[in-house]
C-alpha cells in the first residue's frame, strides 16, 4: 500500500490549493477515501471523507463550505480543493482509505500546507 500525497505548499490567508493524493497497493475503486491533518503536538483530525464511487461526502464544521474532496476512480487519485484558507488550516495533509477510521496502518509522507501572510 502507498499513498502520495501533493501539491501543499504556502499560501496568504484566503487562498487556495488543490492537494492531491495518489494510491496505490489496493483496488482503490473500492475503498472511501479520507483526508487527514496534523499538526505538531496535536492528534491527527479528519477534514474530509468520500465514498467509494464518489457518491456522498462529509466534512467537519470547521472546513465545510471551504473544502471540497473529489476522487478519479481511473487515476486512483483524491483530491481536495481548499478554499478560502486560514492560518489554523496549516498543517500537514495525508490521505488514507476508510470512512470511519484509517484502513490502513501505513501513511504517506504527507504534503505541507503552510498559511500565513
Amino acid at each position: 500500500v502507498q499513498f502520495v500525497e501533493s501539491g501543499g505548499g504556502l499560501v496568504q490567508p484566503g487562498g487556495s490549493l488543490r492537494l492531491s493524493c495518489a494510491a496505490s497497493g489496493f483496488t482503490f475503486s473500492n475503498y472511501d477515501m479520507t483526508w487527514y491533518r496534523q499538526t505538531p503536538g496535536k492528534e491527527r483530525e479528519l477534514v474530509a471523507r468520500i465514498l467509494y464511487d464518489g457518491s456522498r461526502t462529509s466534512y467537519p464544521d470547521f472546513v465545510k463550505g471551504r473544502f471540497t474532496i473529489s476522487r478519479d476512480n481511473a487515476k486512483n487519485t483524491v483530491y481536495l480543493q481548499m478554499n478560502n484558507l486560514k492560518s489554523e488550516d496549516t498543517a500537514v495533509y495525508y490521505c488514507n482509505a476508510g470512512w470511519f477510521r484509517p484502513a490502513y496502518e501505513y501513511w504517506g509522507q504527507g504534503t505541507q500546507v503552510t498559511v500565513s501572510s
